[in-house]
């Protein structure tokens, strides 16, 4: 009796330790702060795709937040576009969450959910984004932010699809493919 008590014990210390060091199996299991404050909670998102941006108000790729508004308004029904604006390429990002929000309502009518300003790279890159580059996290893909305006798209169970570099643009036909 005193065994079976003993591996039960072992197997539930087991499954504890493994609950903490397991990546999420989808980016479901995330929660971050809104440029407004309050809470991005991505099981929200359950049964929409899901295109995640990282940003920033005076890049080369800036304009991109033009299509990225269409495509979200056009497509409210099957996806949500988060964007998680960061200063981690070039310093260009404003400093305050709310100069960046003013900036991208005022020149963009950007009305799809903006995170607070984050780290998208390196050793202080949030677990978001820590997940969505690396395979042995995400299962899928490992994917090297290079610059601001990457993208990554998830299916409606929060599972990666793919990784797109900036240039490629939020309508274009490498993504448009999965709209549809």
């Amino acid at each position: 009796m005193k065994r079976i008590f003993m591996a039960s014990c072992l197997t539930l210390f087991a499954a504890a330790m493994l609950s903490f060091i397991a990546p999420p199996g989808s980016i479901h299991a995330f929660k971050i702060k809104s440029i407004d404050g309050k809470e991005i909670d991505f099981s929200k998102f359950k049964g929409k795709k899901i295109l995640v941006v990282n940003t920033a108000s005076m890049c080369g790729y800036t304009p991109q937040y033009k299509s990225l508004e269409a495509l979200y308004k056009a497509n409210k029904d099957k996806l949500v576009i988060v964007g998680f604006p960061s200063d981690n390429f070039g310093g260009q990002e404003y400093q305050d969450d709310k100069e960046i929000a003013s900036f991208c309502e005022k020149n963009f009518g950007v009305t799809f959910p903006l995170t607070t300003r984050v780290d998208v790279k390196g050793d202080k890159a949030i677990p978001i984004y820590k997940w969505l580059c690396n395979k042995s996290e995400n299962g899928v893909l490992d994917a090297d932010i290079k610059w601001n305006f990457n993208k990554f798209l998830l299916d409606e169970n929060g599972k990666m699809i793919a990784y797109f570099p900036s240039r490629t643009a939020p309508d274009s036909d490498e993504i448009m493919k999965f709209l549809k």
